[in-house]
């Protein structure tokens, strides 16, 4: 199995395994935020009858959404005990997407343009070769299809409000969710993305709103950001 995996952070997120559709829980933000990601994935690609991949899937929160939608919905992790949560959670639903425990590198070498839209959201940042991630997600989807990333910006305010703001002062995460030298520029991930083949469509921004609550896609990127994606048909 390909190795583009970090022991620390798959064990971080299997002690955590049976919180992961706790909406209250530590994953909250997900929760939070998947309508948002659902509409705006929906804005650019067709969902029903459409193949679709979510790499770094979780507990499956994004995944059930896409396959509400009428996608048919691969989630891949490397972390086995919330695989499980997510298939048991798919029964519960009545939903069926399918989980596998594979990398999205290892997938890509034996099913290359196998997918009609391949989402990557809140994983890059997770991996130590996230450029790795994001061709074997080039080499995914198929002539015409669509990528989906989203991540965290690397300058000082993404500092001060995804580390210090939400895990420390606000405590929306656990400490040590984040690691500030893993965040990616724009630039970063589109230099990647093109050179992977890929043309970029869109960046979004994603910013909290303090007064009312809850979430909204805005034309910044300084903290968390969208980056849409089309392999040329």
């Amino acid at each position: 199995m390909h190795t583009n995996s970090d022991s620390a952070e798959l064990n971080k997120f299997a002690e955590a395994a049976h919180r992961w559709w706790d909406f209250d829980g530590e994953f909250k933000p997900l929760h939070d935020i998947n309508p948002l990601r659902v509409e705006w994935i929906a804005s650019h690609a067709q969902l029903a009858g459409r193949q679709a991949l979510d790499i770094g899937c979780g507990g499956g929160i994004l995944s059930e959404a896409l396959a509400a939608r009428g996608a048919q919905v691969t989630g891949i992790d490397l972390a086995e005990r919330a695989l499980k949560v997510a298939r048991m959670h798919a029964l519960e639903s009545g939903l069926e997407p399918r989980y596998e425990l594979i990398s999205a590198e290892q997938l890509a070498g034996e099913r290359p343009q196998a997918f009609d839209l391949v989402c990557c959201m809140e994983m890059l940042e997770h991996v130590p070769d996230p450029a790795s991630v994001v061709r074997a997600a080039a080499t995914l989807v198929r002539p015409g299809g669509w990528v989906f990333f989203s991540t965290i910006n690397r300058n000082f305010k993404s500092f001060a409000l995804a580390i210090v703001g939400a895990e420390y002062l606000l405590r929306l995460l656990p400490r040590g969710t984040h690691e500030y030298a893993r965040f990616i520029r724009p630039s970063e991930l589109a230099a990647w993305a093109r050179e992977a083949g890929l043309e970029c469509v869109e960046f979004r921004g994603l910013e909290p709103e303090l007064l009312r609550g809850g979430w909204r896609l805005d034309r910044g990127v300084d903290v968390n950001y969208f980056l849409a994606c089309r392999r040329e048909a």
